[in-house]
């Protein structure tokens, strides 16, 4: 192959962004078709977007065999089940995060992606941007000295009780949607996996929460915390604050910086900020995904990276004495 041919399971909201846009701007990529659980939703999201082929089932989607790779964006409690269905059906997955409704899900789904060895990537698109790169080398290369305090928020507002990421039986949740970003990047910058040591939450609906905090420790004294909220008092708060014995590194909107961000790094010698470019993330994620694919390529947020991301939102979970999600309510 020399063009990597991407079907998407459902017409999501964020599908124009994380995909459709990207692929114009990838030569390698191509959006070939789509399926919704309404069809006619589908053939007027291919109308608008110009995608050529419209499926009346995720089924036949995967059937296809003009389709190499499937995009992910469904509701929470169904990854696991169309990501195992895909690479059942030979394709390579680009999934929306969170990978899976929990740890046991994303343990089978990253078997199986060791079985068939197809791509399987989670969408943490920040991951893929030169920022992000830039902040853990701040971080591994001592400038600000030893590592005491790392302190990561994902507060936007989504007042819309009625959306998705509201419904515990789709596996909803401020801590599966914003929150998963505030914890890959905490492990991110941390270089270790952390053990959850307390959780509090502010519910929307019994077992949904709006707003998460959760304080973390690592087994060589490092402590961090995280902070995440779909609604709450802090109606925007996007940013990182690692704090070291000779400095601190702080960015604001790490996750967008397509839109804005600024890195900035506080030691006894000054102050310096940075900028690292504006090309969006989607983009950077789309040329690594097609790049693994077609190239073997390495990916930065696999199987084995979303597993041990699934197993701190469990825990974060259970310390904040809500069920993790996927598992029958308490009512």
């Amino acid at each position: 192959m020399d063009e990597l041919r991407i079907g998407t399971l459902g017409a999501a909201r964020i599908t124009p962004s994380a995909l459709v846009r990207p692929a114009r701007q990838v030569p390698e990529a191509a959006v070939v078709a789509v399926a919704a659980r309404d069809p006619q939703r589908a053939r007027k999201f291919a109308a608008k977007h110009g995608i050529p082929t419209v499926h009346e089932s995720y089924d036949a989607l995967l059937a296809d065999p003009a389709v190499d790779a499937v995009y992910n964006p469904l509701p929470n409690g169904l990854h696991c089940e169309w990501t195992l269905k895909a690479l059942d059906a030979g394709k390579h997955v680009l999934c929306e995060k969170p990978f899976t409704a929990n740890a046991a899900e994303a343990e089978r789904v990253a078997a199986a992606a060791e079985e068939t060895g197809l791509v399987v990537m989670e969408a943490f698109h920040y991951r893929y941007h030169p920022l992000a790169q830039r902040m853990k080398d701040v971080v591994d290369s001592g400038k600000i000295g030893p590592i005491r305090h790392i302190e990561t928020w994902m507060c936007i507002p989504l007042p819309l009780p009625r959306d998705i990421r509201y419904r515990y039986d789709l596996a909803g949740g401020a801590t599966m949607d914003v929150g998963a970003y505030a914890i890959h990047t905490l492990r991110l910058l941390a270089g270790a996996e952390p053990t959850v040591t307390s959780a509090r939450a502010r519910l929307a609906s019994p077992e949904v929460d709006r707003w998460m905090t959760a304080d973390l420790g690592f087994a060589d004294g490092r402590v961090g915390r995280m902070t995440c909220a779909l609604w709450s008092r802090t109606l925007l708060k996007i940013a990182v604050r690692v704090t070291g014995d000779d400095g601190e590194l702080r960015v604001f909107n790490p996750t967008g910086p397509q839109f804005f961000h600024r890195l900035t790094v506080r030691t006894k010698g000054g102050v310096t900020k940075e900028q690292l470019g504006r090309k969006p993330t989607y983009t950077y994620q789309l040329e690594a995904f097609a790049a693994a694919v077609l190239r073997g390529a390495p990916i930065l947020t696999p199987p084995a990276d979303s597993v041990a991301n699934m197993r701190v939102i469990d825990d974060v979970y259970r310390h904040a004495g809500l069920p993790i999600r996927g598992e029958p309510t308490r009512r």
